[in-house]
């Protein structure tokens, strides 16, 4: 325990200051002295000697880059390091999006949308709205490269509340588009989120590796459906396609609730966000990745579609329970087992994106004292935010082992299109609070407030054309928040006995803290 305790004083720099401090929410705190160095206030373990930070001449307790002396770097500062180019942004955004709905139930829109034509609109309508949000989202992701997307905008453009309630509500597990699995196969589903835990706690590298090998087996699967669509379309096989409009129009609350089914497909598109602090010069691998990793998803999804109608007719695709299996039955012959075998493929290189990012979330906003301390907590080694990581793969865990996918889609599309159009709101906020703000990547002001205004229309509009009970318990879930924020946050009250607890995690897992990587840009 001594070695593992003096090791970790070695390997941390400048996360805590001798005398008089800054913590991570900015407020000037004492720390404690020890024989080798010092302990934070919140009773991790903290820098040796008396090395300190330094504060800005505006006296509002904000760190800015450590004081180097006796040869020390930046390099000794424990922090994320940036990692991921471009090729990675692009997988990240590709792999996390295209998951296993897209080869499972494309049938969703069919359903509510009650036309080919009409379905195949809200497609390539649902890919124009991802591509012109996460437009945006690259512009407030450039002026702010700290990692937690809409909870490091939130607190640029609103203040600590409403940033807490978005960790708060952020805050769940990452699932996949299935029904929940039983017996065997809740065994099989626990142990792929115990691998993906293990690759990304293991090392940043090789978590993007696997991200990108995945990446580059789904599109090939993706080809492999195209080709095969193509096949029979050659063949003639176009009679689904013809008459497209044939069927009623939907109202307009199924329209949105159609927009719900699509942009679940699509969700995904802001996840490089929640990763800028690793991005290689995300002024411009941020909207390079952004742009043609959406324009690539929306053009998979689209011939997808075109693909199946070509082998199967509308009502068939809506009895079939893996629309992507009855597809290779038919187009694939004996090597028809390749679809299962890309939906297996598809579904897990969407978790390890997912889980990926959501690290980074925690990660972010316990660094701002939002979650417990010790979720923003890295590796001393490896770099990784494990407590956070681990702390998502036990949501995910429970959802696995109790929970149903249906209620969490419904409680996710609408309370999600919340906060993003809280996102374009800040956006605009901020181009009038703080006009002369660096922005390395501004987008016309329209987008913004095009995106607000369908935010809008979709969550209004389901619950005055059907109301039901879910949206009035997804909206208490968000403002009971605030029942948390007041004592913990506002106020700073935290039991002592957390001490303790941050303390014995932080020796278990060899964690600690960190300084922020925008401190350095």
């Amino acid at each position: 325990m001594r070695d593992k305790i003096s090791q970790l004083f070695c390997l941390q720099k400048t996360a805590c200051k001798n005398n008089n401090s800054t913590d991570n929410r900015g407020h000037n705190v004492p720390t404690k002295a020890t024989s080798n160095g010092t302990m934070c206030a919140n009773g991790s373990l903290g820098t040796e000697g008396p090395e300190a930070t330094e504060t800005d001449a505006s006296g509002t307790g904000r760190m800015r880059k450590p004081l180097e002396r006796n040869g020390s770097t930046q390099n000794h500062v424990v922090h994320l390091e940036r990692r991921l180019g471009l090729f990675s942004g692009v997988a990240l955004i590709v792999g996390t999006m295209i998951g296993s709905g897209i080869f499972v139930s494309p049938s969703g829109l069919l359903v509510r949308t009650g036309s080919v034509g009409v379905s195949f609109i809200i497609w390539l309508a649902c890919g124009l709205l991802s591509l012109l949000g996460a437009l945006a989202y690259a512009e407030l992701g450039t002026m702010n490269t700290s990692s937690g997307a809409e909870w490091a905008y939130f607190m640029d453009a609103y203040g600590p509340a409403p940033a807490f309630l978005f960790s708060w509500y952020a805050v769940e597990a990452f699932v996949t588009e299935c029904d929940p699995p039983r017996g065997v196969v809740k065994m099989v589903a626990l142990v792929a989120i115990v691998m993906i835990l293990f690759v990304n706690c293991y090392s940043v590298n090789l978590g993007m590796a696997v991200q990108n090998i995945f990446t580059a087996a789904k599109l090939v699967a993706v080809v492999v459906v195209i080709c095969g669509g193509a096949y029979k379309l050659m063949q003639g096989n176009t009679q689904h396609l013809s008459n497209a409009f044939n069927g009623p129009m939907p109202n307009v609350g199924a329209i949105a609730t159609a927009f719900y089914t699509g942009l679940w497909a699509y969700d995904g598109w802001n996840n490089l966000n929640y990763v800028t602090e690793e991005i290689k010069n995300p002024s411009k691998n941020l909207p390079r990745s952004i742009i043609i990793g959406i324009p690539l998803v929306t053009l998979c999804y689209a011939l997808i579609n075109i693909s199946y109608l070509a082998a199967m007719s509308p009502q068939e695709m809506i009895e079939s329970e893996a629309v992507a299996v009855t597809f290779g039955n038919r187009i694939l012959g004996a090597l028809a087992w390749l679809m299962p075998l890309s939906v297996t493929i598809s579904t897990f290189g969407s978790a390890n994106g997912t889980l990926f990012a959501a690290g980074r979330l925690c990660f972010a906003a316990s660094r701002e004292g939002h979650l417990l301390d010790i979720l923003s907590y890295v590796h001393v080694r490896r770099l990784t935010p494990a407590p956070g990581l681990i702390f998502h793969s036990l949501i995910a865990s429970a959802m696995v082992l109790h929970g149903t996918i249906d209620s969490l889609i419904d409680f996710f599309s609408f309370t999600a299109w919340i906060f993003y159009g809280g996102a374009m709101l800040a956006l605009i906020v901020m181009r009038y609070t703080k006009p002369n703000y660096p922005r390395p990547y501004k987008v016309p002001i329209i987008i913004p407030v095009v995106v607000l205004v369908i935010s809008i229309y979709l969550v209004a509009a389901p619950i005055f054309e059907t109301p039901r009970i879910e949206y009035l318990y997804a909206l208490l879930f968000i403002f009971a928040g605030l029942i948390f924020y007041v004592p913990f946050v506002k106020l700073g009250m935290t039991p002592r006995f957390m001490n303790k607890v941050t303390l014995f995690f932080q020796l278990l897992l060899e964690v600690v803290p960190t300084s922020s990587m925008a401190m350095f840009e």
